[in-house]
This record gives C-alpha cells, structure tokens and sequence, in this order.
C-alpha cells in the first residue's frame, strides 16, 4: 500500500504556508483520493505550528518541523529536517512544490532514502498504478512517467493545482525531532531587489510580454528606449505584473544593443517560447511583439491571452490571442499606466 506525504513550507512570514505548497497540498489530496490512501502532510519553517491550521479540514496526519534553525532556507538543515519526516511519515510517495528551498535539497534527500526522483510533474493520476506527467522539448512533448523505485520524489511545477483553501480551524499536529549536523553555514538575513528591479513574478496574475517593437523606430521616425523604459518600468509597478521578452529583444541586450539602445533591465531570464521560459499565469498581455512560434510554446499555459498590435494580420494575433486590440502599444499603455495611478492615488 502506497503512503503519500506532502512537504510544504513556510512563506517569508515564517507562519504561513507559501502557494506552491499549498498547490502541492491539492495534488496530494487529489492522488489520495484516487488510490485510496491516506495522506500525510509535513511543514517546514521557522513556526510551522502556526501554518496548521490552514490543513485543519483536509483529514491528514500533520507533521511539523519547526524552530529558529529552519527559519531560513539551508541545505544542512533543511535536507535533515525532509529526511526526518519522510521516515516518520515512512512515505513511499513524496509530493513537493518545486520552489527553490525544495528544488535545493530534494536530489539529496532521495538519494539518502535510496529513492528516485522526478522534477517538473504538471500532474498526476492513476489508482493501481501511478503516474505522473510532465513536458519535454521546450513543452512540445508530453511524456507519462511510471516508477517502481520507492520512495519516489515527485516535483510539482508551481501553477498546475488550484492553490488549497480550507477553513482555518484548530488541529493536531506531530512535532517531529530532527537531529542537526555541524552547520558550518550562518544564514544572517537576506536582501532583495527593489520592487522596480523584480521584473519576474511566478506568482503575478499577469504576465506583460515586451516584444522588439519597443525599440524600433516610433511614428514620428524617432527610437524612443528611454520612453519605453519608463512605459514598462511603470506598468509592472502599478500592476504588480511579470515581465516577459521575445527573443529578438533579449538578444538586443545580450549582443551589446546592436548600435542602437536596449532597455537596461532586461535579461535572457526573461525571455519566454521555444527558446525560453514557459510560464504558467491566468492572464497574459503581449506588446509590440510580432511571430508565432514563440508564443504558440511559450505562452502554451496562460489561461486568457490578449495582444496590442498594428498589424491586424500577424499570425501570433490571429491564431494565438483571444483578444486582439489593434492600436499603438504606446498610446494604449501611457493610458492603462494613467489609469492605474488615478486608481492608487484614489484608494
């Protein structure tokens, strides 16, 4: 009989449990469901005590893994604290958010389990056997996954599962002990980017796609960069949205502007379609972006997609978008960016 154990952690609060956990918190239940088991759930965190009851209603056995040594995400600790409840819960399935805290350790926690593991798994399903599924080849091939080896560690890419959203509730949760190595490393905090320096959002709800077009000549024949940086820079404040790039404009920064400006705060980890990234977010806007290979891959799991265009007849607006707003990427965007301000300064 298989045993299923969902490992979750904390978000930066140290108290609740992040969206990719509380995603992976839903596969587990949905799995257990159809092979009839029973499900355990571990947390991880600095006051994972807090976290529980937020998984009151979900029927699990709850393990907890918690104190200031796992307050912030370290291969020594956190590799000790997943291998401490995979043997308590003596899982033979082990379901966990392919964030980057879990993604760090979870090879090695497998390999001290003598287990296997799968990473980017967008579902799962099966009731005498399990599989799971995942995307090859830049998304273009979909394989299905069946393992023998146990424990099996399955990775679940974030924005497959509708996030769990049970009603807060008393709960009983098993604290369990973990034996630290030597830390030889002494996490002292952390700093971020400023939020008009953070252009990638898995968790937006909005992906803004920048296509070349930004940094070609405008209708009065003049480049406007200095513009555009502004334009976007702006509309990512206000909407909280992730920034996308075709290839054409990531190469344009990477080979050193090409003679002309290039918008300073884009990268090739921006870049999104069959050479890039393939993001998952439920709506997507695309400016002066034009080709339809890029999108047809790279915008593959975005729910609603929209486009401003000029050209009423590029192949990626007719064939890929659902709405199509044949105008002037500038224009459209100085008024959304105005509106937007009259909104924030209005609440």
């Amino acid at each position: 009989m298989e045993t299923i154990l969902v490992l979750t952690h904390v978000d930066d609060s140290g108290a609740t449990l992040t969206k990719a956990s509380l995603e992976a918190v839903t596969a587990g239940l949905e799995l257990s469901r159809q092979i009839s088991t029973p499900l355990t759930i571990g947390i991880l965190g600095l006051n994972a005590e807090s976290a529980v009851s937020s998984l009151a209603d979900t029927g699990a056995r709850l393990l907890a893994v918690s104190g200031e040594a796992f307050a912030q995400a370290r291969y020594a600790s956190d590799a000790a604290a997943c291998e401490a409840l995979c043997r308590t819960a003596q899982a033979s399935i082990v379901l966990a958010p392919a964030s980057a805290r879990f993604m760090r350790i979870a090879a090695g926690v497998s390999h001290r389990l003598g287990g296997c593991i799968d990473t980017h798994i967008t579902s799962l399903s099966g009731t005498s056997t399990i599989e799971a599924t995942r995307w090859f080849y830049r998304q273009r091939i979909e394989a299905v996954i069946r393992r023998d080896a146990r424990p099996w560690f399955v990775m679940l890419d974030a924005g497959t599962h509708a996030a769990y959203a049970g009603v807060p509730a008393p709960a009983q949760i098993e604290l369990v002990a973990v034996k630290l190595p030597a830390l030889r490393t002494i996490v002292e905090g952390y700093r971020v980017p400023l939020l008009d320096a953070q252009t990638i959002r898995p968790d937006a709800h909005l992906l803004f796609v920048a296509g070349a077009g930004w940094t070609k000549k405008q209708p009065d024949g003049q480049v406007h960069v200095a513009e555009a940086s502004r334009q976007i820079l702006s509309f990512l404040r206000l909407s909280g949205a992730s920034l996308g790039s075709s290839k054409s404009l990531a190469d344009q920064k990477a080979e050193g502007g090409e003679d002309q400006p290039v918008l300073s705060f884009l990268t090739h980890l921006n870049q999104i379609g069959q050479t890039g990234s393939t993001p998952r977010h439920a709506k997507g806007l695309s400016t002066c972006c034009h080709g339809e290979e890029p999108h047809a891959v790279g915008w593959r799991f975005i729910a609603e997609r929209r486009a401003i265009s000029l050209d009423a007849n590029c192949g990626w607006t007719r064939g890929k978008a659902d709405v199509v707003y044949i105008a002037d990427a500038f224009q459209v965007m100085t008024r959304v960016s105005a509106l937007l301000e009259s909104r924030a300064a209005g609440s």
